[in-house]
């Protein structure tokens, strides 16, 4: 195990960060004392424990309580790097189980704030089982609906990472920290460094942002807002239309043909930010503020062809995800990677707050062919705010899903399916927004059935008309006609029931 070097900050002071003036209110388990140097007899274990805690001024290499970060209470946990490199015995096992089981009682969110090279050798097998004991306690929280939040400080490596690290339903890391399952002195001597660290994985989409310490309790709060608990969240306003310009389209024609409010969503926030966390962890912005009388104007006209819906659908100024994300949120808290070592940037996930302070999970097309990555990305943030009962707001634009060998080898088939089947299972209300392309199985896998709205500059296909046309055998001078056929203009798909309103 690593030795504490002396920049690493303490378990109180790593709380200290968080909760400031708040203070934090520790607990302790029952009384469960080991035998003389522990489990396995271990000669000088007993006299090691004695050193760390003189050194330390703690008794184990775990401390828990209750505490306030800005202003949501939580339980927080963190690591004594200093107590034996923060290694897991049973006793850590004692105090990590009974963390988990306060959150439980008091349905809290879980905080927990990771510095650990791992199980505790001295104590062998008693210590590796401790994993396990944490991995029921977390199943159990997960099953209650409430939060999980690791922040991983360094270093976080073996069990600790492979359980209450990146077991959790966030995971924050700091800057430089080193970040993996294999501690620094049992990984192949010729291996990367960067793949062990916070950036690396980060890169590799294990973590979900890399956030500056200064920056760590901003974020922390807006996680703690967004994944709540929460009761019976309405579901996600149906975001307003954008138009060329940028500005807000504020009519919208419903399946019934009348124009609706359905598009005058209130909009509050950028939400990119300009901190320097990786990853957005904590990212507001200025924000275009609630519709008003001033915003009205002239409808834009619906296309009278499918050509022109494609061609518009297409146009390089027509406004983007991260431009529809920007007006909808006061606060974006993006979810990076697919936790299975890749991420698509074409593909935008994460929780938002919006100006009235509602928490929506979002999962966003850029207009780029969608990779099995991005549809597990989606999957996991469509479950996880199913689980903890917040609303999911997709937006599609794509057009269809990268079908190149690497996809294909990637699982690109499995993928969309999962997230198919993300949507089906969904119980907390979804709602689609189709802002361009809407590209075959692709696009129709993020489409929530029943809530499924379209903007002016969108289309929908069961394939794209140069395809179609192509397959038919027809010359490229009939796509115009084929694009007809297909009837994917706004209005088509309203008219077939597909769409509930046109939005702008």
């Amino acid at each position: 195990m690593p030795d504490a070097g002396p920049d690493r900050a303490t378990a109180r002071k790593a709380i200290a960060l968080l909760t400031g003036a708040a203070g934090f209110t520790e607990h302790r388990p029952p009384p469960s004392p080991l035998p003389p140097d522990g489990p396995l007899g271990w000669a000088g274990y007993d006299a090691a424990r004695e050193r760390a805690s003189a050194r330390t001024g703690e008794e184990e290499s775990v401390l828990y309580g209750t505490g306030v970060v800005g202003d949501r209470a939580c339980v927080l946990l963190s690591f004594e790097f200093g107590f034996l490199g923060g290694s897991l015995g049973r006793q850590t096992g004692d105090r990590l189980a009974a963390a988990y089981e306060l959150a439980l009682a008091r349905r809290l969110p879980l905080v927990a704030l990771v510095a650990t090279g791992g199980s505790r050798m001295q104590e062998g097998m008693i210590a590796l089982t401790q994993l396990q004991r944490v991995a029921a306690a977390s199943v159990r929280l997960r099953a209650a609906g409430l939060p999980q939040i690791a922040v991983v400080r360094d270093p976080t490596t073996g069990g600790g990472w492979a359980t209450v690290g990146a077991g959790a339903d966030v995971v924050l890391a700091l800057p430089g920290a080193q970040v993996g399952f294999a501690g620094s002195r049992v990984r192949p001597p010729d291996a990367d460094p960067y793949a062990y660290s916070a950036d690396g994985q980060f890169e590799a989409g294990q973590v979900d942002a890399v956030v500056p310490a200064d920056e760590l309790t901003a974020a922390v709060t807006h996680w703690l807002r967004a994944l709540g608990p929460h009761e019976d969240l309405p579901a996600a306003p149906v975001p307003r239309a954008l138009s060329v310009a940028g500005a807000p389209v504020p009519r919208a024609l419903s399946a019934g043909g009348t124009e609706s409010a359905a598009g005058a969503g209130t909009g509050a926030g950028a939400g990119t930010g300009a901190g320097a966390a990786k990853g957005s962890g904590a990212g507001t912005g200025s924000g275009a503020g609630t519709p008003s009388a001033s915003d009205s104007g002239p409808a834009v006209p619906l296309p009278e062809t499918g050509r022109e819906a494609v061609a518009r659908a297409r146009d390089p100024r027509r406004p983007r995800a991260e431009a529809y994300l920007a007006d909808y949120f006061a606060v974006r808290l993006p979810l990076h990677g697919d936790r299975s070592g890749s991420t698509d940037p074409g593909l935008l996930c994460g929780f938002g707050l919006r100006g009235d302070g509602q928490p929506v999970a979002y999962v966003a097309q850029c207009g780029t062919p969608t990779r099995p990555a991005g549809y597990r990305a989606a999957a996991r943030t469509i479950r996880l705010a199913d689980r903890l009962g917040v609303p999911v707001l997709t937006l599609i634009d794509t057009p269809g899903a990268a079908n190149d060998a690497e996809a294909e080898r990637a699982g690109a088939g499995a993928a969309i399916a999962d997230t198919f089947a993300a949507v089906a299972a969904a119980r907390v209300p979804v709602t689609t927004l189709v802002i361009g392309e809407g590209g075959s199985g692709g696009a129709l896998a993020l489409a929530a059935p029943d809530n499924t709205h379209v903007t002016v500059d969108s289309y929908f296909s069961v394939i794209a008309p140069e395809l179609a046309a192509a397959i038919l055998k027809r010359p490229p001078s009939e796509t115009g006609a084929t694009a007809d056929q297909l009837r994917l203009r706004p209005q088509d798909l309203v008219d077939l029931g597909f769409a509930r309103s046109i939005v702008g």
